[in-house]
């Protein structure tokens, strides 16, 4: 019997710390739910592009310019990880720290602006592969996107979630 009860107040405090330490920790992702992060992404992109219902010549032609765009700038992302990794490699104390990180902010700038005229140079280049209903049918996907978007922020500003403190 001693054992049996032993045991059962060992468990039930093993899940009540558990079950603290979760409330304590909090809500680390910003307010946002798993998987969900803030931007449609490439996920994003392919379940948009299943709900036009593209064409195989549409979805040969989008496949072949997302590939196209990758190898072209495989070499110039890959520099750009090395140079990350060799920085992160150095201590602050080490002669040349603040020369390799400025050429890294440098690199990083540089990078962020390909990178943003790369998704628009390829965006142009598959929205022209679509038909003028599909394109259509993605500007009302996209506003009543936009307006779910609005909506749950209202919501989550009207119901605010219990903070860790309260719960104590």
């Amino acid at each position: 019997m001693l054992k049996t009860t032993t045991l059962g107040l060992i468990l039930a405090s093993a899940l009540t710390i558990t079950g603290a330490a979760f409330a304590a920790a909090g809500n680390h992702d910003g307010g946002q739910r798993f998987g969900d992060h803030g931007h449609r992404g490439h996920h994003g992109m392919h379940e948009a592009f299943a709900k036009l219902n593209l064409s195989d010549a549409q979805k040969a032609s989008i496949r072949q310019i997302t590939q196209a765009n990758r190898e072209q700038n495989k070499g110039q992302w890959q520099a750009l990880r090395t140079q990350r990794e060799a920085f992160g490699q150095m201590t602050p104390d080490q002669v040349g720290y603040q020369a390799a990180a400025a050429r890294l902010a440098q690199a990083e700038g540089q990078a962020t602006q390909a990178r943003v005229e790369q998704r628009a140079r390829v965006k142009a280049q598959i929205y022209a592969v679509l038909t003028a209903q599909q394109k259509a049918q993605l500007a009302t996907m996209r506003s009543q996107r936009e307006a779910r978007r609005e909506q749950w922020k209202e919501f989550r500003q009207s119901h605010p979630a219990p903070s860790a403190s309260s719960a104590q």
